[in-house]
């Protein structure tokens, strides 16, 4: 037990590593599939055609998976900062991934209206608008509750597990979605020849597989006992403050 505070400082030394590996990997994922598009199917415009298709898959990268796993692990690397700033910077990062994200289906639905391809038929499809339309209801939740003043400290103490649970339930949707548009899109593109290891089958592969990976460390980091962020005294002293003037209670249980 005398010994924990200690690993724990210890532990802190790869903080660093772990976190340069998550914007490795997720700055990858981003370029390489700026590339694929880029390279393989004609790069971007927005005029109904396949590049802007290309639009769709950049900006769900980019948005749902590197943005929306940076905004998650703000609270860990951000350790010393004040609370409220380190909020207002997770909700700025939850809001750029959802507006760029909105011009990624944006894009594919009027591709597909141009083009007279149905929408919404594709399991891909079903999982991107759940993954979607969850990901703006816990924006939505989590300003409402942690943001703006007022909320009753007993109801942020009851939403904080289901809001850190669900964020990484729905970076995990993200990134199961990905997969599936991934082989989808390698599937209209090189169906014939997927099998005979060509580079576009090949690049498409590594991509996932940096997906995955970038899920992964992401996960690790935000888990870890002792990556977590330390109580702050100030902090501690205004949520007690708060609670004694909204509840009449005594000291909170710290989340």
């Amino acid at each position: 037990m005398e010994d924990s505070p200690q690993r724990a400082v210890q532990g802190l030394g790869s903080f660093p590593w772990y976190v340069g590996g998550t914007q490795v990997l997720g700055l990858a994922c981003v370029v390489i599939t700026g590339v694929w598009m880029g390279s393989y199917h004609g790069g971007y415009a927005w005029d109904g055609s396949g590049q802007e298709f290309n639009v769709h898959p950049l900006c769900m990268v980019l948005g749902l998976v590197f943005l929306y796993g940076d905004a998650i692990l703000v609270y860990r690397v951000f350790r010393n900062e004040s609370k409220r700033n380190v909020k207002i910077l997770h909700a700025v990062l939850h809001l750029l991934a959802l507006i760029i994200s909105i011009v990624g289906i944006v894009a594919v639905f009027d591709f597909h209206n141009h083009n007279k391809i149905p929408n919404m038929y594709s399991l891909h499809s079903w999982c991107g608008m759940l993954t979607f339309v969850l990901f703006c209801v816990q924006w939505l939740m989590g300003l409402g509750f942690f943001l703006f003043p007022g909320t009753l400290m007993a109801l942020r103490s009851w939403y904080l597990p289901l809001h850190v649970f669900f964020g990484l339930a729905m970076l995990a949707m993200s990134l199961a979605t990905c997969l599936l548009g991934i082989s989808e899109k390698l599937f209209f593109s090189i169906q014939h020849t997927y099998s005979q290891f060509v580079p576009e089958g090949i690049l498409g592969n590594m991509l996932g597989l940096l997906l995955v990976a970038f899920g992964i460390l992401v996960g690790y980091v935000v888990t870890r006992e002792d990556f977590r962020r330390p109580p702050h005294p100030e902090e501690e002293a205004l949520s007690v403050h708060f609670k004694t003037l909204t509840e009449g209670g005594g000291s909170p249980t710290s989340p």
